[in-house]
């Protein structure tokens, strides 16, 4: 199951960089992605992407074209099953940034609205592979950095840790949402002393 989740996860992750770097319909998240001055190499690094606003792009990307099942879809945290309608993708018009364990694996994804919908910003919800409070975001890309500098600094967002790393600070990371946990502490301290 956890192998077919990452392979979920990682087809999730090139779906929803093709809708951001080739789609007409991603071009309010491309205008964004320009707006907080994101570059082309650090978007690539991120693997920045775009879930389109529509209630069933990805899963049936997912279930039609790729192969998986609504079921394992679903176990992944991609879309939501609805009692009389079936399932439905859970994020929709977002900026999309996946979340990659320390060993780089694509385990979930956080979404920042692009219009006004509630919550601005929503991530994956518990699954197999992820559990908020044991994930730093930008970890598997900060690893070498916080070693050389024997120190981690850990900021708010997603995004405050991509302009870091685009700018040359690459010992950041950040928690998902969450107050920092004894969990996050731990990670970072066989790291680095500070």
């Amino acid at each position: 199951l956890r192998t077919r989740l990452r392979e979920i996860n990682n087809a999730a992750a090139a779906f929803f960089r093709h809708m951001l770097l080739k789609s007409p319909r991603g071009e309010a998240a491309r205008a964004y992605v320009a707006k907080r001055r994101i570059d082309e190499p650090t978007s690539e690094a991120f693997l920045l992407g775009y879930a389109p606003d529509d209630w069933s792009a990805l899963l049936g990307y997912l279930t039609d074209r790729r192969g998986f099942s609504p079921e394992d879809v679903e176990a992944a945290g991609l879309v939501i099953k609805h009692e009389s309608r079936g399932y439905y993708d859970r994020f929709r018009n977002r900026l999309m940034f996946p979340i990659r364990n320390a060993k780089g694996e694509t385990i979930a994804f956080g979404g920042r609205a692009l219009g006004d919908a509630q919550p601005k910003y929503m991530n994956s919800p518990q699954t197999p592979l992820f559990d908020k409070g044991t994930v730093l975001y930008g970890l598997d890309l900060a690893r070498d950095a916080i070693r050389g500098a024997d120190a981690t600094v850990i900021v708010e967002g997603n995004v405050d840790v991509i302009i870091a790393h685009q700018y040359g600070f690459r010992n950041v990371v950040a928690p998902l949402g969450t107050a920092l946990t004894g969990d996050h502490v731990t990670l970072v301290k066989k790291l680095a002393h500070t």
